[in-house]
């Protein structure tokens, strides 16, 4: 079972540090700068609840098929980085991607087939320090994936080498409703946190915070009950407690983007649901402005 994984930033260095861990073959396909880092200090992980530090194989091109290619790039990055692992797929590979939202979906089945297409999430918060290090934030680390088609389970070799990362990976069988349950929730956090340029803790503290954050939370769960893949009361109250947590110190990586000036995922999360909620002729005011916002903000960095 040989895996490759794209890039060895926040979140594909961390589950590939936990996969290596586990006694797992891999591979890190990155760019040359990334490469001559990683030969150098190693793949570096300071986790919550673990500790990694070691070199790590890394290829700069692929020129041979693996079992599993597990894509965890930024939306504005698919296209580059379906050119990079075409050569990495075969006709028994499976492709694993971790991206937010629902969107990359539909470009991946046209370039490489549903068929080897699984549905994936990682709920983590993690980023990369100046220095190549990958910091994790708070303790809650899960990588859920599971077959989009009942008639084509994940291959057995696949489903050990994930399930080896033990309790923290989780094997699906509506992959597509948890993917869903995330897109609600991301999107709410995203869309909160960016709109009023904070963590959910201050926005929870002024007056009337908390209904708004709820509010938002209501219109992204409409959208995905009218896509037929309603959150479920269970889901949707573990969020609400999340999203409402007093001095919470939680924010979006959008928003983290944003302080920084870089681009963000805005269409590939809340473009993308704004669109699905006209198509159901959906009012979702807040959301329009948490879109708005972001829009505005992609309209300054372009024109700077």
């Amino acid at each position: 079972m040989r895996i490759l994984i794209l890039g060895a930033g926040a979140t594909g260095g961390f589950f590939g540090a936990r996969l290596l861990q586990s006694g797992a073959d891999v591979s890190f396909l990155v760019r040359p700068a990334r490469a001559a880092l990683l030969h150098e200090h190693g793949l570096r992980v300071q986790g919550r609840q673990f500790e990694f530090s070691q070199r790590v194989s890394t290829l700069v091109a692929v020129d041979q098929v693996f079992d599993l290619v597990l894509l965890s790039c930024k939306a504005g990055d698919l296209d580059d980085a379906i050119d990079a692992i075409a050569s990495a797929v075969g006709p028994h590979t499976r492709v694993l991607p971790l991206l937010n939202g629902l969107r990359h979906l539909d470009r991946l089945d046209a370039q490489f087939g549903a068929q080897r297409v699984l549905g994936g999430l990682a709920h983590i918060s993690v980023t990369l320090e100046s220095d190549g290090a990958i910091r994790q934030f708070g303790t809650l680390e899960r990588l859920s994936f599971g077959s989009r088609d009942a008639d084509m389970p994940v291959p057995a070799s696949i489903r050990e080498a994930l399930l080896a990362l033990g309790p923290q990976a989780i094997e699906r069988p509506d992959i597509l409703a948890a993917m869903w349950d995330k897109f609600a929730f991301i999107a709410t956090l995203a869309g909160i946190t960016c709109l009023m340029r904070a963590a959910l803790g201050p926005i929870v503290a002024s007056d009337g915070g908390a209904a708004v954050i709820e509010r938002l939370y209501a219109e992204c769960c409409a959208i995905a009950a009218r896509s037929g893949h309603p959150v479920a009361a269970a889901a949707r109250e573990a969020a609400r407690v999340t999203l409402t947590t007093p001095d919470s110190p939680l924010k979006a990586s959008m928003l983290r983007d944003l302080e920084r000036g870089a681009a963000t995922e805005v269409e590939h999360i809340l473009g993308d649901l704004h669109h699905r909620a006209s198509g159901f002729g959906l009012d979702v005011p807040l959301l329009t402005a948490a879109l708005c916002h972001l829009r505005v903000y992609e309209a300054g960095r372009a024109s700077a």
